[in-house]
């Protein structure tokens, strides 16, 4: 897709964007889109996030290497959650690569979007080559019509300090399960969101059966067992997942199991949203189903005491 096919959002032309990736919408990434939601309300104008699919990075990799921490649907959840009006996303294509920093203002910025004005941070690149520079989007808002603030490096949020923030950083943590760490640099819990599949029904055979996801084909999430929490439209709680191969059965492609406490019903075909609130221990091999079984009802008392001591506000 063309991204002048791209339809606008209702009521998002005209809004100030705040324009990047924002893979993970981490701290950092809060406190630019922040300035712009401030931004919009002074002005009177809504406020959006201008993003790429697919990342950039993915683009002219030509595959998928980069660990995507929040694939579009993900980061629209947490976009939501920080009341930022809406999201608008450019298809990253030949076509869009090609273009001059001249013509991405005029044919993009002004000509599609129509936008009132941009927030982008001090590294911010863009257009062919990375040729444009945040001083000439800068000098190209002045000959459009359209404010340009440039956020420079924020050192700290009401967390605390962020110079150890990045998605990087939160991509190494997940690559070992370090899914407290990783919460610490998002300012939030990771999360993952997807449609239950059916699958081969082994968790109900064995007394625990799951929600089952298949995540982002970049992830590089540690496979292991996590306590977790689940939200669907109607119902939200905590549970125990388990996301690896299953090599007790069949060593298969990666799958996110997870076990519902307290739930009944039917989730299949559902959309649902897992976040990972700890780590209990690394994928395993199993020599019998007596053996998988101890383990299993080991994992849940697990997770259920790290989710006590989440909602009592402790670690």
């Amino acid at each position: 897709m063309r991204w002048d096919d791209v339809a606008v959002p209702d009521g998002l032309r005209g809004a100030v964007v705040a324009i990047g990736n924002f893979d993970g919408i981490h701290r950092g990434h809060r406190a630019v889109i922040g300035r712009a939601q401030t931004l919009a309300s002074k002005l009177g104008r809504p406020c959006a996030v201008c993003t790429f699919e697919p990342h950039p990075a993915n683009y002219f990799a030509g595959n998928t290497t980069l660990f995507r921490l929040t694939p579009e649907a993900a980061k629209a959840e947490a976009l939501g959650r920080l009341g930022v009006d809406g999201m608008i996303v450019l298809p990253f294509d030949d076509r869009m690569a090609a273009l001059s920093p001249d013509v991405f203002v005029e044919q993009v910025l002004v000509g599609h979007l129509g936008i009132a004005a941009a927030m982008v941070g001090y590294d911010f690149h863009f257009g062919a080559k990375r040729a444009g520079t945040p001083a000439f989007l800068v000098e190209a808002g002045r000959r459009h019509g359209f404010v340009v603030e440039i956020i420079d490096k924020i050192s700290a949020d009401p967390q605390g300090d962020l110079s150890a923030v990045s998605s990087t950083a939160i991509r190494r943590a997940l690559e070992r399960g370090d899914v407290r760490g990783a919460a610490d640099l998002l300012g939030h819990d990771y999360f993952v969101v997807g449609e239950v599949l059916h699958g081969q029904k082994l968790g109900r055979t064995l007394g625990y059966p799951t929600a089952n996801l298949r995540l982002d084909p970049s992830s590089k999430l540690a496979h292991g067992i996590y306590a977790v929490t689940v939200r669907t439209a109607d119902w939200s709680g905590g549970g125990v997942a388990s996301f690896g191969r299953r090599p007790t059965f069949d060593n298969g492609a990666p799958l996110l199991e997870s076990y519902l406490f307290g739930f009944e019903g039917d989730l299949y075909g559902r959309t649902i949203e897992v976040g990972f609130v700890d780590w209990i221990r690394g994928e395993e091999k199993f020599d019998g189903i007596d053996d998988l079984i101890r383990a299993m009802k080991n994992d849940e008392a697990k997770a259920r005491v790290a989710l006590a001591l989440r909602s009592r506000g402790e670690k």
